[in-house]
């Protein structure tokens, strides 16, 4: 195997065993109030995965969520924009791929509260919780999309 074809072949085992890595050139904006350092820590979480982050601090996210379609019982701590979706709260980077890779009719997804352990809330691999994706028909349930802390 010559030079070029290992450097190919390393690339490739780096995209496949990391599905963030395949999300290289994906934009997202993280809308966020200054004051949150956990906001701070999900969205620098997700640049290093190799997202493309921007954030806007804002001192109310209303707006946001109600342009997006954020249902009131689904709110967490901040909202992202990506490829046409909405992210609410601390939703871990496995499940972001997920929505991005299989493409849902959905809204987006979201982690109502701050579950503790999630994506800038400590990011303890074992954290158990549920991520609901949003349907855009406001008059359906959201259901679960993904069960972070249980997946193998």
């Amino acid at each position: 195997m010559n030079t070029y074809s290992r450097s190919l072949f390393a690339a490739l085992a780096v995209l496949i065993a990391s599905p963030a890595a395949s999300m290289a050139a994906v934009e997202m904006t993280v809308y966020k109030t200054p004051w949150c350092g956990c906001c701070h820590a999900w969205a620098e979480a997700v640049e290093r995965a190799g997202y493309k982050v921007s954030t806007v601090d804002l001192e109310d996210l209303s707006a946001i969520r109600k342009q997006a379609g954020v249902p009131a019982e689904m709110e967490g701590c901040h909202v992202a924009a990506v490829n046409g979706y909405f992210l609410e709260g601390h939703v871990p980077l496995e499940a972001v791929g997920k929505l991005l890779s299989e493409r849902p009719q959905v809204a987006g997804l979201a982690v109502p509260g701050m579950p503790q352990g999630s994506l800038g809330m400590g990011d303890e691999t074992s954290a158990a919780y549920e991520v609901y994706a949003v349907p855009r028909d406001t008059s359906e349930a959201p259901s679960v999309f993904y069960k972070a802390g249980t997946q193998k």
